[in-house]
């Protein structure tokens, strides 16, 4: 039996089981879902032999035994141990079911929603299938078909015009060490309007042993003038699979801030497309990849400057560590007539160890003539002046390496506004500093040593 046949045997099994439990699901549900198994069943799992996928094996995926689960039992104590210490509005998944004791909302906005995708299909699924699907459908990739298919819960973020969400909204997913690995697939839909504002963090999370596949999918989209910082914090287990397919529709005037943060992961893809579609429009992508053992992170991001005086910036750093293996292929695409837009993209790169490994390929794609872009890539290791130069300050050597890999990062966690995001990155990278040293200011000083 094929790898592909195995999980549409997985999706038939599902969908009876469900026809049963709950009756049949609306028409649309059920054509989405067919379109997308016979889109999957055409594509496969993609090899090596597929150019955006060189460098990523998803064998382990392909022919993982993965079962799945109606189950949200998680202990309060595990899960407020890993939830972000942080004031927010909180919808959680439990290995990507709803968990509506682990949830949170508070009291939102007026004119604002945050449910989980259920509810939402349930009250009023019309208005959630035409948004939903608008953007990925089912020709994104065959994981964002593989999704579509098996698609059955998420959250859905509705922003009416000129909103404003003062706390962030955090969509909070964990992963349990289950005897038998499972798989989920959420799907995001984040619709902003007109001159809305929010701040959304996706936190992926869970128990240190999970083994399981999560194959996420993002829509979002952007009305003219509205604001969307979004982040995503990936720290599943060193066993966890995961697949991020995130596609964001912008309007014209509007601004959209990404932070993609992978600190966790076995096998870990990224895709992240942004289509900047009125005049006005600007993206800024910040990411950063810290791997160590065997862990293999992958992100693919890609700029359609689809408008003219559009903008987009992007900074994306990796660190790697023992025999981790990163990959980064960045493009921006200027479409026909699209004058006087702006894009400049970046990826550096420090390697911890001889065994590590970078493949980076920025990509600029242009059909206008009146443009400013740039691209570039750098790999390296740490500077033993530096090293040398912060252990006359009276700093062990492993205090010195860690605050000159945690400087490296600095360029992109300077612009992070969200303490509890950045100390989990910080602690990540660094390790637990000394508190008896002035973080910051030596982290400023090793940060000029870097640039020296």
């Amino acid at each position: 039996m094929s790898d592909v046949q195995t999980f549409l045997d997985r999706l038939a099994e599902r969908t009876e089981a469900r026809r049963q439990a709950h009756g049949p699901e609306p028409t649309w549900i059920a054509a989405r879902r067919q379109a997308g198994a016979a889109r999957f069943e055409a594509l496969g799992f993609p090899d090596r032999r597929v150019e955006a996928w060189k460098y990523t094996d998803v064998r382990a995926i392909a022919r993982g035994d993965f079962a799945l689960t109606d189950s949200a039992d998680f202990s309060p104590a595990s899960a407020a141990a890993l939830t972000l210490p942080i004031a927010a509005h909180r919808l959680t998944f439990v290995d990507g079911v709803f968990s509506a004791a682990l949830s949170d909302l508070g009291e939102l906005p007026a004119g604002v929603a945050v449910l989980p995708l259920s509810q939402a299909l349930a009250e009023n699924h019309e208005a959630v299938g035409g948004p939903l699907g608008r953007l990925t459908g089912v020709e994104f990739s065959p994981f964002s078909a593989l999704n579509t298919a098996f698609m059955e819960e998420g959250a859905v973020v509705r922003l009416a015009p000129g909103s404003v969400v003062e706390k962030p909204i955090l969509l909070q997913f964990l992963s349990r060490a289950n005897a038998q690995p499972v798989m989920s697939h959420p799907r995001v839909l984040i619709e902003a309007g007109a001159r809305s504002q929010a701040t959304v963090i996706e936190h992926h999370i869970g128990e240190s042993e999970a083994a399981n596949f999560t194959n996420l999918v993002d829509e979002v989209m952007l009305d003219r003038g509205a604001i969307l910082t979004h982040y995503k914090l990936q720290e599943a287990s060193l066993k966890d699979l995961h697949v991020a397919s995130i596609h964001v529709e912008q309007g014209r005037d509007s601004r959209y801030t990404s932070f993609n943060l992978n600190l966790g992961g076995s096998l870990v893809r990224n895709d992240l497309v942004v289509d900047l579609n009125g005049k006005g429009a600007e993206a800024n992508f910040n990411g950063l990849f810290f791997a160590q053992g065997r862990q293999h992170v992958d992100n693919h991001t890609l700029a359609n400057h689809n408008a003219p005086l559009t903008f987009s910036n992007e900074n994306y750093k990796g660190i790697l560590d023992d025999r981790a293996r990163g990959v980064f292929n960045g493009r921006v695409v200027v479409k026909r007539d699209s004058q006087k837009i702006e894009a400049h993209q970046s990826n550096a790169n420090l390697l911890l160890s001889d065994r590590a490994e970078i493949d980076t390929k920025p990509e600029l794609e242009i059909y206008a003539d009146d443009v400013k872009c740039s691209h570039g890539a750098t790999t390296g290791q740490l500077d033993e002046e530096a090293v040398f130069t912060l252990r006359t300050r009276g700093i062990d050597e492993q205090t010195a390496r860690g605050l000159l890999t945690l400087a490296f990062a600095g360029e992109v966690m300077e612009r992070v506004e969200l303490e509890a995001v950045a100390e989990r990155v910080e602690l990540a990278v660094a390790g637990k500093l000394p508190e008896r040293f002035n973080l910051s200011g030596l982290v400023e000083a090793a940060m000029s040593l870097h640039d020296d």
